[in-house]
């Protein structure tokens, strides 16, 4: 039986709920990218079911930020998702802040160590620094998802090189997340 992967490309394309900018670019149009490719290869793959939070670019969820982080777990949680993955670009007021990281509920979720294998794969794949799992109880994606869930910063859409390759190669983004989840399952 198919693995059933929810998609969450974090953010709608306008408010509420938009992303971080920087360097020219927006968050939810990476994410959504990404996510897209990601998407992609995992439907290629028999041992894998799909679904994405925003099917379309057009795809807004909800009228409010809460509202946008509820619907998105509501579809996981309702569509009966074995893993939910939150993809997401980070942002800081220090340019020179670079890399990957990501957030889980727990650390004996197993959105931890998930995220840790997608995380190696987006370092092989990106060659960004691996910044680490953190845990993260207060996120709504993390702690309203009934099944195990990890939300993954990809690299930092404020830095010059992170925001040159996440828009000029977002394959490789999709790629590594893609090994990750392979690797998470014994499947690579």
């Amino acid at each position: 039986m198919p693995y059933k992967i929810f998609i969450d490309q974090g953010h709608n394309p306008v408010s509420p709920n938009g992303g971080a900018e920087g360097n020219g670019l927006r968050e939810q149009d990476i994410n959504y990218e990404v996510g897209l490719l990601l998407s992609e290869l995992l439907e290629e793959d028999p041992n894998f079911e799909v679904r994405l939070s925003r099917p379309t670019e057009e795809t807004s969820l909800g009228a409010t930020n809460a509202e946008s982080l509820r619907l998105r777990a509501y579809e996981a949680n309702r569509w009966g998702a074995d893993f939910f993955i939150s993809l997401h670009c980070n942002a800081s007021l220090n340019a020179s802040a670079s890399g990957s990281e990501g957030y889980a509920y727990s650390r004996t979720s197993a959105g931890f160590p998930m995220g840790e294998s997608i995380l190696e794969f987006l370092n092989r794949e990106t060659g960004l620094s691996d910044r680490g799992m953190f845990v993260r109880p207060t996120l709504y994606v993390l702690r309203r998802t009934a099944m195990p869930a990890v939300l993954i910063e990809l690299g930092f859409i404020t830095n010059p090189h992170d925001a040159g390759l996440l828009s000029s190669e977002p394959g490789r983004f999709a790629l590594g997340v893609y090994n990750g989840i392979l690797q998470y399952y014994g499947l690579l």
